[in-house]
This record gives structure tokens, sequence and C-alpha cells, in this order.
């Protein structure tokens, strides 16, 4: 895996943990990068560009990973944004990896828009925001991909919160555009972000997961605890979204219990960096809520790492805590694309 290190800012800029949300944020006039997509044949450009020695690729994009830090700034960063570039790595490293065991991790980086701006706005105006400049960058990045590094092999999306969104601009214009490549991808983990029933009657070329087994389809979830309630989980507020459950990988409201799981990472207080550990949190699919349920999660403990989201938002966490469950299921998927 071919990564450029950058310095921490701060710790929890290394963690990921970096947004926070204002939803009384007013529109502003503040002056915004230009929408001419990245140059993505510049190295620069790329967190991750791996050595393709494994039959299956992942095309990874990171979730917010900076932030305004005054009022003039613009509301969307700079491809070269030192906060965002300290930022992505850390979260690949806590998210991305848990494809590298059998796949080729490609990851751009791309311009990202300030979260505490984003929500504040209606969620039509949020959506042409998120596919403006972050998704024409996504789409440039993975285009790119598609025509130097890939050779045709079944790839993977992966994504997480910010990432999931512009993913989602990529499933419904590019997929829909591009079917011969829509036939490689195994599955689209889009994960940390709301994929709703009403997304995929708009995009009747998508499809959502309904087992372990499937492919070509969309994987989604979102995690808190059950005390939090719409729209307290600012992620989500009041939308539902369809989901799965990470440990069974089912949609049912059945409970999947640690015993079941295989394994989750979770931060050393100390040092901030994720090691694993036994399956930390259980699973249970809320289909009124439209999120995943955790009850074993101590949420006062973890509230030094979710307070940007709100006691009981485990939204940092989405990857964490199934790490292990994730990677399994992924590989399954790509076994079963490749014995299609």
């Amino acid at each position: 895996m071919n990564t450029k290190n950058k310095n921490w800012i701060y710790p929890l800029i290394a963690l990921g943990f970096v947004t926070t949300f204002c939803c009384n944020c007013k529109k502003d006039d503040t002056p915004q990068p230009a929408a001419t997509a990245t140059d993505y044949s510049q190295a620069a450009h790329w967190l991750s560009v791996p050595a393709p020695v494994k039959a299956i690729d992942v095309f990874y994009l990171y979730p917010t990973c900076w932030r305004k830090v005054n009022a003039t700034d613009p509301n969307i960063c700079n491809i070269d944004n030192p906060s965002m570039l300290a930022g992505a790595l850390p979260v690949f490293e806590r998210q991305a990896t848990a494809f590298e065991t059998f796949a080729n991790i490609f990851a751009p980086y791309y311009r990202q828009v300030d979260a505490t701006y984003i929500l504040g706005l209606p969620e039509d105006q949020r959506e042409q925001i998120i596919g403006g400049i972050p998704t024409s960058d996504a789409v440039a990045a993975f285009d790119y991909y598609i025509h130097n590094y890939n050779q045709d092999r079944p790839f993977i999306l992966a994504g997480h919160s910010q990432g999931s969104n512009v993913l989602m601009h990529l499933l419904s214009g590019y997929m829909k555009d591009n079917p011969d490549v829509y036939q490689r991808m195994i599955a689209a983990y889009v994960i940390g972000y709301p994929v709703t029933s009403t997304y995929l009657a708009n995009n009747p070329h998508l499809k959502f997961a309904e087992g372990p087994d499937d492919i070509g389809v969309i994987i989604s979830y979102n995690t808190q605890a059950p005390s939090v309630v719409p729209p307290n989980n600012p992620v989500v507020s009041n939308i539902v979204g369809l989901v799965i459950n990470p440990i069974t990988w089912t949609r049912t409201e059945t409970e999947a219990t640690t015993a079941e799981g295989l394994g989750s990472i979770m931060p050393d207080s100390v040092t901030f960096k994720f090691y694993p550990v036994p399956q930390y949190a259980d699973a249970k699919v809320d289909i009124n809520k439209g999120v995943l349920i955790s009850t074993t999660p101590d949420s006062n403990e973890l509230y030094k790492y979710t307070k940007s989201f709100g006691r009981g938002v485990y939204h940092s966490f989405d990857y964490p805590f199934y790490f292990f469950n994730i990677r399994a299921n992924a590989e399954n998927r790509a076994n079963k694309f490749l014995s299609k």
C-alpha cells in the first residue's frame, strides 16, 4: 500500500473525529474553490495507489477530515488543505484497511464540504453542494482510476459519511452512464450515510443488499445507541435509511450478539491508535428509525470520541465496531463475484 504519511495536527483529527454539527448554521457568501475537477494524473492527489498484486480492487473515499477554523474560510477546502491531508491517512487506516487482506486499495484525495455548513442547509441544497465539487473530484478520480489503474479488475466501492454521500452521487450518475463499468462492481459499502427507498426508486439500476452473498449491491447502516431518538442523530436527522446488519448481513430486526461477531478495533486512549479487540458491539436493525442499534458499547466511556455528534451516536465507529465482519463479508462477496 503506497500511502503518503502526514503529520497529525492533533489527536482527534488523527482519529477522524473532527466533524462538528451545527443545525443553526446560515448560508453565507464565502468564496469557494474553483469547480474544475482536480487533476488525478498527479501523484500528489492520491492517498493510496498500490501495486495491483491482488485480483480485486477497492476504491475508497474517506469521511470529513477537516473543518473551517474561521468564519471567512471557504466552505469547501482546497485539494492540498493541510488539515484534510493530515486527517485522511489515520481514517484510511481504521476503515479502508478492512479490505487490505484481499484487495488493492485505491484512494484519492478530494475536496470536501465543511460539515458545520452543509448540515445547516435544507436537504435539497445539501445534496446539490455535495453533488458539485466533491462529486466532480470523485468522478474524475474514479474515471482516472478506471482508465489508468483498474485494468478491468472487479472492484468494491467503499466510503464513510461525506465519502459515502459522494459515492451515492457516483453510483447514481457515473454507474448509470457506464453500465460496462457497473457490471464489474462487486458491492458498494456506503456506510455512515442513509440510503433511502426514494433514492433507490429514483435510480432503478441500483439495488440494496438483501443478504451476505449478493453482488452489485449497496450496503449501508448508521450506528447509534437505543437511547438516541430522531432527530438527535445529526448524521441521519429525520431521514429513514435502509439498513443491513453488519454481523449477520440480514435486514431483519433480529439482534446479533457480540458472540456472533468476528471482532472490532478500538482506540487506545493514550496513543489514539486502533487495535483489534473481541467483538465490542452487538447489532440490531431498527427499520422504523432507519438506523443500526448497538446496546453493548459504553456511551459514557465513548463520549470523549463521539461528543461532536452527541452521546450515543457511534458514527465514528461504524467501521471499527464491525471491522472484521466487514472484512469477511467483503471478501465473501468478492469470491462470489469471481466464481460467478
